[in-house]
């Protein structure tokens, strides 16, 4: 007898199922790593940042947005990660993500991200920030040996 088709569940499905099991901010959870709890390597970061930022204008209703978050529970965090990145979400660190998208899919994505905030009682908090290429060439790096220069306005190099 064939197995029945494995049913996909929307994130906003598995925060419910989540709510429904009894979940709440206060349950203890492992700090195990997962797949997908993985950053990609600095350079691989740097150049789909370096894509996304020097993209010529498409559409006036295109804009760069930032999505940072701080989410107690691994589960929740990880599920959310996983959204952020099938909507087409650059991950630059493990919680803040970059996405060059239009008014519609960021509203979209937006809504999703106050419905999970709204399933369970929590203290996580979620900021989604605007993005002008201006502010990100105003931006500074501290910490780590990244020219953040670098990323915004790679320097103009001839070859003779």
């Amino acid at each position: 007898m064939a197995k029945p088709p494995k049913k996909v569940f929307d994130l906003k499905e598995k925060i419910e199922k989540l709510k429904a099991a009894g979940f709440t901010s206060g349950n203890p959870q492992t700090t195990r790593k997962k797949d997908g709890d993985e950053l990609a390597p600095l350079p691989d970061r740097i150049r789909l940042i370096l894509g996304i930022l020097q993209q010529s204008p498409k559409k006036s209703t295109h804009m760069n947005y930032l999505i940072m978050y701080d989410i107690e529970n691994n589960k929740v965090r990880r599920l959310v990660a996983k959204y952020l990145e099938k909507q087409g979400c650059v991950r630059v660190q493990k919680s803040i993500f970059l996405i060059h998208s239009d008014h519609k899919k960021y509203d979209e994505i937006r809504e999703t991200l106050v419905d999970i905030n709204d399933a369970y009682d929590n203290n996580d908090s979620i900021i989604l920030v605007p993005l002008n290429i201006s502010d990100a060439r105003s931006m500074k790096l501290i910490g780590k040996n990244v020219d953040i220069s670098r990323i915004v306005d790679p320097p103009n190099t001839v070859f003779l």
